[in-house]
């Protein structure tokens, strides 16, 4: 049966070469052409554009948002996660709907609500004026946006892969009397830990490349406001081509590191992380 399936290997090798071939023109050549560019002056001229005080000002920015930003939708995730593959309750769906609204919404569309929200006109922008408090073109409006752009990564990654495991194993050591605080650490931790992991990294790598929604609310005030990717538009709309290639060539990096982090997860752990292969 399965042999009676089997495609030509003319028809399979050219599926193949034309996969290759397109994900060569799309994403490695641009990748080489950004490498490249950032390089083409010199390691020093490269390094010199990333010690600049806005350059490492937008890279602590751009860290310190997702430090916070990451533990925040592991833990939302996680609780999500259990709740709608444990529980059965009224408005499940529109729960579920919900979590994948930032999938569906553009991220400049997310920040514009923001603006409706924390702006000086906006529903409490007259409560956060008396209160002396800041959300927009501050921290805070860049990792509320940031939040909401990656809180799905971490719950739809973990949602079927405890579907898969149901919950048989957690109902025995209930019923041996295990307390809510043991049977998540001593087994519905271990069990999903791999998926966790993958959706954190998921999580980390958009939180770390986004734009739109952050673009809207930080209000690109230099050196306190600009993330990584809004620096380096500034730097490209100032023809600084040499010091906007070489803060991608960085972001680059960092998005190598979690692809290879990704890859690792899916060689090591590829059964802990089926529901996630079919996915993606």
């Amino acid at each position: 049966m399965h042999d009676a399936l089997q495609e030509p290997a003319w028809l399979r090798r050219t599926l193949i070469a034309l996969a290759a071939v397109v994900m060569g023109a799309l994403v490695l050549m641009p990748l080489l052409m950004v490498l490249g560019a950032a390089f083409a002056e010199g390691v020093d001229v490269w390094w010199a554009a990333l010690r600049t005080p806005d350059a490492r000002a937008a890279v602590a920015l751009t860290l310190f948002t997702v430090a916070i930003v990451v533990p925040v939708n592991a833990v939302f995730g996680l609780l999500a996660a259990w709740a709608l593959t444990r529980f059965e309750f009224r408005g499940k769906r529109a729960l579920l709907a919900l979590i994948d609204l930032p999938f569906a919404v553009s991220p400049v569309v997310a920040g514009l609500c923001l603006v409706l929200l924390f702006g000086s006109q906006g529903w409490f922008g007259e409560l956060l004026r008396e209160a002396g408090a800041k959300i927009l073109f501050a921290r805070p409006g860049i990792v509320l946006a940031t939040l909401f752009v990656t809180f799905p990564f971490v719950v739809r990654e973990l949602i079927p892969l405890m579907q898969q495991q149901g919950a048989d194993e957690e109902l025995a050591a209930r019923s041996l009397g295990a307390g809510a605080w043991t049977l998540f650490r001593r087994v519905t931790l271990p069990n999903i830990k791999w998926g966790l992991l993958y959706g954190v990294l998921l999580c980390s790598a958009r939180a770390m490349g986004e734009f739109g929604a952050v673009s809207v609310v930080s209000g690109h005030i230099r050196g306190l406001t600009n993330t990584l990717p809004l620096h380096i538009e500034i730097l490209y709309n100032e023809f600084d081509g040499t010091a906007a290639f070489a803060a991608a060539s960085l972001l680059t990096g960092l998005a190598l590191v979690t692809l290879i982090l990704k890859f690792w997860l899916e060689a090591r752990h590829g059964d802990a992380l089926a529901p996630t292969h079919r996915r993606h």
